[in-house]
């Protein structure tokens, strides 16, 4: 028999498509927990993903067998059978002895034989049972696995779809996010509970605009004409950046009548009523580029900034629900009431959750605060995972059960809480930050391998959760700065030298060559820097008596450069 006993892991390493939840449906009903890794991971967090799981079968594809997997078979030694969703190709050369590779089709033909069904009889997973083990990356550079019971699923996708109004079988999702993230997962397994139709895309074909769609083509929002999508800010601001392009280059009366409607209908659905007039209209042709029936966005994964829900709400005429949750709260948490229109809030706590907000006294948040009470986010409920996976350390510091039996976890995220019971994510208390796209970014791990360039004094790794890079405040090397403006031929006193432009050009090339030297992941390398002409000692206030950097302060102090780094938003 090709698959093991009940309660043996399988894995899981596939772009998202039908087969992903195909399969995980399978592994479900018959008790194998699944194991998710994103296909983004760098190859030793896969191995280390796929050994720490004691994996013998994976699930993948023939593009990331090829790409990804193929170099990292020989580092997963209890790895024996590779199933490829993909019928073609049927041979499969370079791949180690002792591992077989069988296709999806094969798979369900052996199963489908008579003489397997004994193997088959549905072992009915417990509550309590396992049925995902969720890799996330992990601010160390080491993906922790997240226990997901099957209780925790069941309470997670009911506290989401009691916040969506009538979700039916009339409707349509898209899904184009990676189904390892837990935001994707969810809102699929919600609409499966619903009996929604799920049409599979990529971010590169979602638009019509979009890279891998030829002029002229048609994208498949626009083939499929969805009702309902999950989107991360980054994908939401790309098509307000494009609209807000297109509207630069209107006939001067063609502008003034898009920025009249946009601001009349600003104001009326803030009063509540909606502008049926100025949707035919004006919103019309925005509204197609979602394929023109979408009736309901689902934001999470990153904070959305005010203006691109401003526009979302407006020219996609359209509600957008914005989320909070994290893998280890299976993506449950808040979610913004749909006739909600305040921006910049999560929403109040979903039916499966309670959220209290704990005081952290080093950032100065409390409970106490006034006009709101302030303090970091500890969610507990039936959709709190079970820990991490083989980590009793960490599962100590973030989990803990309360007198009733219930679970909590600490979240790191700093909140408060409005008068009308919704949630605002304020600050985090980590200094690992969630880039726009999704992916996480260590500052200390960034500013730890790039102290080793000898350019370098001191630097300061700065990311904004709006954004899609990083940035860096770098107190340069008196003498090596020296040597560079010599070769460069650029005059001055210290502080000039620090503030040419060339010589910040000069400085980043030579940043970004250590840092992809040293194999940083692209995302995490600054993409502007500024040079500080006054070093950083505890006399400044900028770091500790230990020389620990003191990010709020440097974050004040730093302001207007941040907002030049980022572009004047």
């Amino acid at each position: 028999m090709l698959f093991g006993k009940p309660q043996c892991n399988i894995a899981i390493f596939c772009e998202t498509r039908a087969e992903w939840v195909v399969a995980a449906q399978a592994c479900f009903m018959y008790n194998f927990p699944l194991v998710t890794l994103y296909s983004t991971l760098g190859p030793m967090a896969i191995a280390h993903g796929l050994n720490e799981t004691e994996i013998t079968h994976i699930i993948t594809s023939k593009d990331l067998l090829q790409s990804r997997l193929k170099a990292i078979v020989c580092d997963v030694p209890r790895l024996q059978y590779i199933i490829v969703v993909d019928s073609k190709p049927t041979s499969w050369p370079n791949i180690p002895r002792g591992i077989m590779v069988y296709s999806m089709d094969a798979v369900k033909e052996m199963g489908s034989k008579p003489e397997n069904s004994e193997y088959l009889t549905a072992l009915q997973p417990e509550n309590s049972d396992l049925a995902v083990i969720m890799y996330t990356s992990g601010s160390t550079g080491i993906p922790k696995g997240v226990m997901i019971s099957h209780g925790n699923i069941i309470a997670g996708i009911t506290g989401m779809a009691e916040r969506l109004p009538n979700l039916n079988e009339t409707d349509t999702y898209i899904g184009y996010l990676p189904l390892a993230h837990v935001l994707e997962l969810s809102a699929e397994l919600v609409c499966i509970s619903h009996g929604c139709r799920i049409g599979y895309s990529s971010p590169q074909t979602l638009a019509d605009q979009s890279t891998k769609i030829k002029k002229g083509s048609k994208g498949d929002t626009s083939v499929l004409k969805p009702t309902l999508m999950a989107a991360v800010p980054e994908i939401m601001d790309r098509i307000y950046k494009n609209v807000m392009t297109k509207v630069e280059e209107m006939s001067k009366l063609q502008k003034t009548l898009f920025v009249l409607a946009y601001n009349y209908k600003m104001e009326q659905i803030s009063k509540g009523y909606g502008t049926p007039l100025c949707d035919s209209l004006v919103f019309k042709r925005v509204r197609a580029l979602l394929g023109g029936n979408m009736r309901v966005l689902l934001s999470g994964g990153a904070p959305l900034s005010a203006a691109t829900q401003r526009f979302m709400n407006i020219c996609l005429c359209c509600p957008v629900g914005q989320g909070y949750g994290l893998t280890e709260t299976c993506g449950a948490g808040t979610i913004s009431e749909i006739w909600d229109y305040s921006t910049g809030r999560v929403g109040a706590p979903l039916v499966c959750s309670e959220i209290k907000l704990k005081d952290w006294e080093e950032g100065g948040y409390y409970s106490t605060d006034k006009p709101n009470p302030r303090g970091e986010i500890v969610i507990g409920g039936p959709n709190v995972t079970m820990g991490y996976y083989k980590n009793e350390t960490k599962n100590r510091e973030d989990f803990f059960v309360d007198e009733r039996g219930q679970r909590w976890f600490c979240t790191g995220d700093i909140g408060e809480f409005h008068a009308d019971g919704c949630l605002k994510i304020i600050d985090r208390k980590k200094d690992l930050v969630k880039l726009q796209a999704g992916e996480y970014v260590s500052l200390g791990k960034v500013e730890a391998v790039l102290k080793n360039c000898s350019l370098i004094d001191n630097i300061c790794a700065y990311a904004n959760s709006d954004e899609s890079y990083v940035i860096s405040f770098v107190v340069p090397n008196h003498k090596q700065l020296m040597v560079l403006a010599e070769q460069m031929q650029v005059r001055g006193t210290w502080e000039e030298m620090c503030n040419n432009s060339q010589m910040e050009k000069e400085v980043l090339r030579i940043i970004t060559e250590a840092a992809i030297s040293a194999q940083m992941e692209r995302f995490e390398i600054p993409k502007k820097i500024r040079l500080s002409a006054e070093p950083w000692t505890p006399e400044t206030g900028l770091v500790t008596d230990a020389f620990k950097l003191k990010r709020k302060e440097l974050k004040t102090h730093y302001q207007d450069d941040i907002e030049r780094m980022y572009g004047g938003k």
